[in-house]
């Protein structure tokens, strides 16, 4: 029996290393993987680990209390090495990988929130705005302890993610531990249906500082952002906030063509890293519509991840803006997910990012020029009876102003008031790009 499965075990393995794949990356692009190579000191060690397992494999079936299949022998043997790799890398069964092709459909029934396995726990990259779990107040950075009151101790992103997601109109709760509070917050959250929305927010706030709050990178967030700046620059723009606070990632191609509308042409924007020279790639600016360089800040925060970083990262390399806010998350791997041939996947980390001046990413982060923590405290009506700009907005509104301009332009204050709560990082940057202006304007007397 051992000699007949250490056979079928070296014919799989042949077959699987001669295989050229269709491999999907994580940011949805396509593309041949190279063939797989099994590099041992010598074929007979291979042969002798081979043998290790199948005895393992044998006993197991012959000894175990209770009967199993070998097929859930080894897809928990899969699972147990993918995960030995790193946070990131996963086996997925049949019906993992069907939640893992649902991802990428933009509309799904669930709670609204990026999750990842960061120092062994579950956590939340980022709340994405206006969904369930933003609403009901989850933070970038909880760790997610409890499930429906099961501990998520040693629970896998794909177990977490069918446990998390339901049809919509159902709860499910989830206990968090928060750093600074003193005891584990329970949460009950009603699942709707995810419509993420790439470009949240377009304003134009007093000084004519643009204001562009860049929730996820996807297909058309390049275009959307396009069409955002060049509404907001119709209207006198004279600065930029560009805010990736909460903004867990996405495409990368998208992440691309947004930083290049900011930096020249022909300069790296991010590279990856990996084992092999055709896991290396270089993604330059091309010679596309650039902007005018407008004093530019850039919202940072520890819920930015991946595709936030990559813009945030070549931003600061550049010195095309300053970034204010927090340290982000830290999330530079490239996962790329290699279908198998029973209709389950591996989802493996195959490469890193690299900012342009070789910074790498991943488990790093990128640190904010300006440091401002966000205090969380609700928005109070200003003590004073009427701050400067108000006035100049009542004279404005005297004189009658386009629909489209009413429903962009907006006091930083009414802005604030609207959102329900007192953004103190907003208000810095606010601060930030008006003493930049006025050294500007003082530089060309």
């Amino acid at each position: 029996m051992r000699k007949i499965l250490i056979f079928c075990l070296i014919i799989i393995g042949a077959i699987f290393v001669l295989q050229t794949q269709l491999v999907v990356s994580e940011e949805g692009r396509q593309s041949l993987a190279a063939e797989p190579e099994i590099k041992a000191s010598s074929n007979d060690d291979f042969y002798k680990d081979i043998e290790l397992f199948t005895d393992a494999l044998t006993l197991i079936r012959s000894d175990y209390a209770e009967e199993t299949s070998y097929k859930e022998l080894i897809y928990g043997a899969l699972k147990g090495m993918l995960k030995s790799l790193d946070p990131y890398s996963q086996f997925l069964e049949p019906d993992e990988y069907k939640e893992v092709k649902v991802e990428t459909e933009g509309e799904f029934g669930g709670l609204g929130i990026e999750i990842a396995i960061k120092d062994g726990l579950l956590t939340v990259v980022a709340p994405i705005d206006d969904t369930p779990a933003y609403k009901a107040g989850l933070k970038a950075d909880d760790r997610i302890v409890k499930i429906e009151d099961e501990i998520t101790r040693d629970i896998t992103l794909m177990e977490a993610v069918k446990k998390l997601r339901g049809k919509p109109g159902s709860s499910v709760k989830v206990t968090i531990m928060r750093e600074g509070a003193e005891k584990l917050l329970d949460f009950t959250i009603v699942r709707d249906i995810i419509k993420i929305k790439s470009i949240r927010r377009a304003k134009l706030f007093e000084g004519d500082i643009g204001y562009i709050r860049l929730s996820e990178f996807q297909e058309r967030s390049p275009q959307e952002l396009e069409k955002s700046l060049r509404s907001l620059e119709k209207l006198g723009m004279q600065s930029l906030i560009l805010d990736l606070r909460n903004n867990p990632g996405g495409l990368l191609d998208s992440a691309v063509k947004v930083t290049e509308k900011f930096v020249p042409s022909g300069k790296i924007i991010v590279s990856t890293r990996g084992r092999k020279a055709q896991q290396d790639m270089v993604f330059r600016s091309r010679p596309t519509t650039k902007h005018r360089e407008y004093p530019l800040v850039v919202l940072i925060s520890k819920g930015s991840a991946s595709g936030s970083e990559i813009v945030a990262g070549a931003i600061q390399d550049y010195k095309r803006g300053i970034l204010l806010g927090t340290k982000t998350f830290g999330k530079g791997s490239v996962q790329t997910v290699i279908p198998l041939t029973d209709g389950s996947a591996l989802r493996l980390t195959t490469s890193k990012y690299f900012t342009p001046s070789g910074r790498c990413i991943h488990e790093e982060g990128i640190e904010p020029d300006v440091e401002v923590k966000f205090e969380e405290r609700e928005f109070k009506e200003p003590t004073e009876e009427e701050t400067v700009f108000e006035k100049i907005k009542k004279e404005e509104e005297k004189v009658p102003i386009p629909k489209e301009t009413k429903e962009i332009k907006i006091a930083l204050q009414d802005f604030m008031r609207n959102e329900g709560f007192y953004d103190n990082q907003l208000v810095r940057a606010v601060d930030l790009l008006k003493g930049l202006m006025l050294y500007k304007e003082r530089e060309a007397l």
